[in-house]
């Protein structure tokens, strides 16, 4: 199996290059690029040939991007002109991972509840205009699972599109507030197209290491066993909540969690 680790494990701005040559020395194969995934940044031509050019120095893969809700450019925005900016970002994104060699954006959906009944019809219409883009650009969209489990908007999105061009990211973090996000995911496995990997108390969205919290691993390695995923392991942890100070012992760790966790898929994929 390949090994992913989350570009912003310590920080989310700024100059990623110091981050990325620890990822690489850690041992992981490649990243998922998450850098400003809560802003409107828009990425420059320069900017991307330099995370290229750091790729290439550190031997590392993009596997996939963590694309951005922006703050104002929200592409479920209920204001209009914000949707049209959302869409830019959003294609900004999808541009980027082609250059960069990746195949998956990872982009987040607002809460399937009445009072976004709205924010729910300007996604779609988003959905439909990012669907042509997308599919030239053989780039697929994974919709990532929200706080406490929240699947249902997600499985009619899984209708209503094609898994040509819409997947699912499964965020164990997100699935574990609740303890819902395991039994619902497995109904989507066959959609599974990217994972972030963390573990939490049950009830914060801690990105603690794996294992380190009370996640049940063994069942999501069996889930993901049993489906059609063949990506990389990804981690999403951060330094900030892991016990960690040293960003060396950190990844040291991570990497040998990453292991231990793809050693249980195999192990589960030997009985299918």
């Amino acid at each position: 199996m390949l090994y992913s680790m989350c570009s912003d494990y310590f920080k989310s701005t700024g100059n990623a290059e110091p981050y990325l040559r620890r990822i690489a020395d850690a041992g992981f194969d490649g990243i998922q690029w998450i850098h400003q995934w809560n802003t409107d940044f828009l990425y420059t031509r320069p900017e991307v040939m330099q995370i290229k050019k750091m790729l290439k120095d550190f031997n590392l893969r993009l596997f996939d991007l963590h694309g951005t809700d922006g703050n104002e450019k929200k592409w479920y925005s209920e204001t209009e002109y914000q949707r049209l900016a959302g869409v830019e970002i959003a294609k900004n994104r999808i541009e980027i991972t082609k250059e960069l060699g990746g195949n998956v954006v990872v982009m987040h959906v607002p809460r399937r509840i009445p009072e976004n009944d709205l924010k729910w019809k300007q996604l779609e219409m988003s959905l439909d205009e990012l669907e042509p883009f997308a599919l030239k650009k053989e780039i697929k969209i994974a919709i990532e699972n929200i706080f406490h489990d929240e699947f249902d908007g997600i499985g009619e999105l899984m209708k209503e599109y094609s898994p040509d061009f819409l997947g699912v990211c499964y965020d164990s973090g997100h699935g574990n507030m609740g303890k819902l996000g395991l039994p619902r995911i497995a109904k989507f496995a066959d959609r599974l197209i990217a994972l972030h990997l963390h573990d939490n108390n049950g009830y914060d969205d801690q990105h603690m290491p794996l294992f380190s919290g009370v996640a049940d691993w063994e069942r999501l390695a069996g889930i993901i066993a049993e489906s059609p995923y063949r990506g990389p392991i990804t981690l999403e942890t951060i330094i900030a909540n892991s016990g960690f100070s040293d960003e060396r012992l950190f990844l040291a760790q991570a990497r040998a969690d990453a292991e231990k966790f793809a050693g249980m898929i195999e192990k589960g994929r030997k009985h299918f």
